[in-house]
């Protein structure tokens, strides 16, 4: 038996999933205006022959690649990648990420327990696999469970959860790892309180600090996923297969885990 959990938040209005310039607008086309659009492709048509006076319905949406459960490529984070140990290579864009990092078993850790604005270390993340028992192996996709999961549709949702700091996010991809995702608005920490670190200590180097280990190794992650606290800590598989936009920084994804039970 298999089972699916939804793992991605609503495109929609009226919701705060994101700063107020970066909010998604959809203008929804109801069937008696659609019904308006259908007499322009038939001369001489009335609404009133059309079944129920009804046409089609559909919808106009002003969009960024990184509204609603999206996944950050690369060249979202730099220019270049994979500068660790040579000559950093060009980052690659949404539509030239490798589709096997997109669909691979799932890790699950929970750091519900950090406060707003904690930066999670290599140390933390190496404690928390000890605690599930799990030893990552190459292209699994580390899911990061935060506070900000159940602040999801809150007015401070983008000021909720933890954030995946350098050391942390280097942990994950020297062994392998290639897709991570996270139920906050972003892999690191709220830049509200990166802001006021960066104004006491002047260090530019927190500055999106998990988000620019890609300089270093190129990888991928999701954000604003959703529902993470109905995933066990492993056994599962991810899905999260990216619209295919073009040389883009990202790609809003469907993802979704999968499980296999004994029926």
């Amino acid at each position: 038996m298999r089972r699916f959990i939804d793992l991605s938040i609503y495109l929609e209005n009226d919701v705060i999933s994101d700063p107020p310039m970066m909010q998604p607008k959809i203008d929804y086309i109801r069937h008696d205006a659609g019904a308006e659009q259908v007499k322009l492709f038939f001369e001489g048509l009335e609404v009133e022959e059309l079944p129920d006076a009804e046409g089609w319905a559909v919808e106009f949406v002003e969009l960024c690649t990184h509204n609603g459960t999206h996944l950050d490529s690369p060249y979202h984070y730099h220019s270049t990648m994979n500068g660790k140990d040579g000559e950093p290579e060009r980052a690659i864009t949404i539509d030239e990420v490798p589709l096997e990092w997109c669909f691979q078993p799932g890790v699950k850790l929970d750091f519900r327990d950090k406060p707003d604005g904690y930066v999670v270390t290599a140390q933390d993340v190496a404690d928390e696999l000890d605690r599930i028992g799990h030893e990552l192996a190459p292209l699994e996709i580390v899911l990061v469970n935060t506070a900000a999961g159940k602040a999801y549709g809150q007015p401070d949702y983008v000021n909720r959860g933890c954030g995946m700091g350098y050391e942390a996010t280097m942990y994950l991809l020297e062994r392998g790892v290639r897709v991570t995702g996270t139920d906050a608005w972003s892999w690191d920490a709220p830049f509200s309180y990166t802001a006021e670190r960066y104004a006491r200590d002047r260090d530019a180097s927190i500055i999106w600090e998990g988000h620019k280990a890609g300089r270093d190794l190129g990888y991928c992650h999701l954000e604003k996923m959703h529902n993470l606290e109905a995933l066990p800590d492993a056994g599962f598989t991810v899905s999260c297969f990216p619209h295919k936009v073009r040389g883009g920084s990202a790609g809003w994804t469907r993802a979704v885990a999968i499980i296999d039970e004994a029926s």
